[in-house]
């Protein structure tokens, strides 16, 4: 039910970039040795050498002191208390690969509701049976009719064991929109036929938004994606309340 800007691991993990540390300073190096990877060097207020890294999948600052002999990992603040790391490592870490991680979204194959003139564009996670993503849904509808928002949906098999057969059929079906709007629509007692064994291109696809799913960190279903007016992605796990829904309405 966290709205974040996203996903510290998922965003950390997949970024595969790494500066040029042939010539680190001395404690630069040492701290290096030691498992941060170093990304870029930044110039930080006052004059202050820094660095941008990330240790266990999250991201560090470093900074040097004016004679070059000692390096310092930690944050800076402003006379009024602003984090300036903190600004640092969203700008050039987490929301670039957020819009990276969003593109991934966007290019999977899934079941796709409203318009393309929609303005906003929004992708979820669901198992047929989880009931707060028939509720997420349920109350999607009227903004998904207004092209207020278009949704797509990415099935994965998680609640109960015959998740993965029910996702395969509505995957599977002529029209994967209709069998999943006809789905919750009845409560789920509306199905396609259930396949005896499960197609292998409707088994890539569930496996593949799992993966995408455990990639973005999230946990549980419904988790819901969307990039923000500042083309920041946004994450929502759970059931939105009345003012993340409205946020994700307006790409708030």
């Amino acid at each position: 039910m966290k709205n974040r800007i996203l996903l510290v691991g998922a965003i950390l993990l997949s970024l595969n970039v790494q500066a040029d540390t042939q010539d680190l300073p001395a404690p630069v190096k040492q701290i290096e040795k030691q498992g941060v990877q170093i990304i870029k060097p930044f110039t930080a207020p006052g004059g202050v050498q820094g660095w941008l890294g990330k240790f266990q999948d999250n991201g560090v600052t470093l900074y040097l002191t004016p004679d070059k002999k000692y390096a310092i990992s930690g944050y800076m603040y402003d006379a009024q208390g602003n984090n300036l790391s903190e600004k640092i490592i969203n700008d050039e870490i987490y929301i670039p690969a957020g819009r990276e991680m969003w593109k991934k979204l966007l290019k999977a194959p899934g079941i796709s509701e409203g318009s393309n003139e929609a303005s906003c564009q929004v992708v979820v996670f669901a198992d047929p049976f989880c009931p707060y993503c028939k509720k997420f849904w349920q109350a999607a509808q009227p903004a998904i009719e207004s092209k207020k928002i278009q949704l797509k949906t990415q099935l994965v098999g998680m609640l109960r064991p015959d998740s993965g057969r029910y996702a395969s059929a509505i995957i599977s079906a002529s029209d994967p929109a209709k069998a999943w709007h006809d789905f919750e629509l009845s409560n789920g007692k509306s199905v396609p036929d259930l396949p005896a064994s499960t197609p292998r291109p409707a088994w890539d696809q569930i496996q593949y938004n799992q993966k995408l799913m455990d990639g973005l960190g999230a946990n549980g279903t419904p988790a819901i994606y969307y990039l923000n007016h500042d083309n920041k992605l946004q994450q929502i796990v759970g059931l939105p309340n009345e003012e993340q829904m409205a946020d994700l309405v307006a790409c708030h």
